[in-house]
């Protein structure tokens, strides 16, 4: 009977999380690290580690948002009342308007002019100081100004509601549609088709709300296996090394050994199967990868681009399938 109970609890629960998540659009909600608000009809994540525009732009680019810009007066009046509240400070932050391809023509991240935008300019700006000047920032009194782009500040990234009306990732739980549930191992897994290096792979994958992929057993590196056969690798164009992925293990010299980017060593993962003599390169190659056929190998962190698998979560689907 107790017993009976206990699941029926467990059942319930999972339910009402399940309802709270399922069909994210009608509860307003993109990801757990967005805020919804009402008066914009957009999510906004506000990003306090310093970055240059260009890597704002990426940052915001990977988390699937855009660089945020004012579209009207209203939004930035809103935004910036949502940043003084959230951080209780005054900052400039990153927009998303520069001058970029052109010299002295701003436009936005999306390609609209700026006349067709919030342009409100502080006194005496634009004023492209030193020819050095062809980013935006926006100061705490909301008004605009032209900045080096190399300049590192807080930003916001931008997700309207109305993108995210469109379509939702329900076996993954994600407003990532790439990624595909597993059954059999209880995730979601995407395999990137833009090379990377191993540290650009890693914050790519954290962008998604996901992990640089780590095999945790025969199985899953027998599904790793077939997800990289099956990706239109061929079709990609360009200067990278083919024959391996990245993965989510590195060197830890601390401990003299291979850990994975969860804190485990590959033994206690589950799966430590390297390629013959792997892993060879010394101090130089300090980062995890496999080979198409599975097996591990030692890579260069920055160095080198390769393909990479993203893996994620669905923390509820894999309860539910385990009931």
């Amino acid at each position: 009977m107790a017993e009976t109970v206990y699941y029926l609890f467990i059942l319930l629960f999972i339910k009402s999380v399940l309802q709270a998540t399922d069909g994210q659009k009608q509860e307003k909600h993109f990801r757990d690290d967005y805020t919804y608000l009402e008066e914009t009809n957009s999510f906004y994540k506000i990003h306090m580690m310093p970055r240059s525009w260009e890597n704002a732009k990426k940052r915001c680019l990977l988390e699937g948002a855009t660089l945020f810009f004012p579209e009207l007066s209203i939004e930035a009046d809103v935004v910036l009342d949502h940043l003084k509240k959230t951080l209780s400070l005054s900052a400039s932050i990153h927009v998303g308007i520069s001058s970029l391809l052109t010299k002295g023509v701003f436009i936005t991240v999306s390609g609209d002019a700026l006349r067709d935008v919030y342009n409100a300019w502080a006194p005496g700006e634009p004023n492209n100081y030193k020819d050095e000047e062809d980013c935006v920032v926006m100061r705490s009194d909301g008004k605009l100004m032209d900045a080096k782009c190399a300049n590192k500040l807080p930003f916001i990234c931008k997700k309207t509601k109305i993108e995210m009306d469109r379509k939702w990732n329900e076996e993954c739980n994600s407003p990532y549609l790439d990624y595909e549930y597993n059954e059999d191992l209880g995730r979601c897994y995407k395999f990137h088709l833009y090379p990377r290096s191993w540290k650009d792979a890693v914050e790519t994958c954290d962008a998604e709300q996901a992990y640089l992929a780590i095999i945790n057993s025969q199985l899953e590196a027998e599904h790793l296996v077939n997800i990289t056969a099956n990706a239109p690798k061929d079709k990609i164009k360009g200067k990278y090394k083919r024959g391996i992925v990245h993965l989510g293990f590195i060197y830890d010299k601390t401990i003299g050994d291979w850990k994975t980017i969860m804190g485990e060593t590959l033994e206690q993962a589950g799966y430590a199967e390297w390629g013959n003599n792997q892993p060879d390169g010394g101090v130089n190659m300090n980062c995890g990868s496999m080979f198409y056929n599975g097996q591990l190998n030692d890579v260069s962190c920055e160095v080198y681009r390769f393909f990479f698998i993203c893996e994620r979560e669905n923390i509820f689907r894999s309860i539910l399938n385990n009931k």
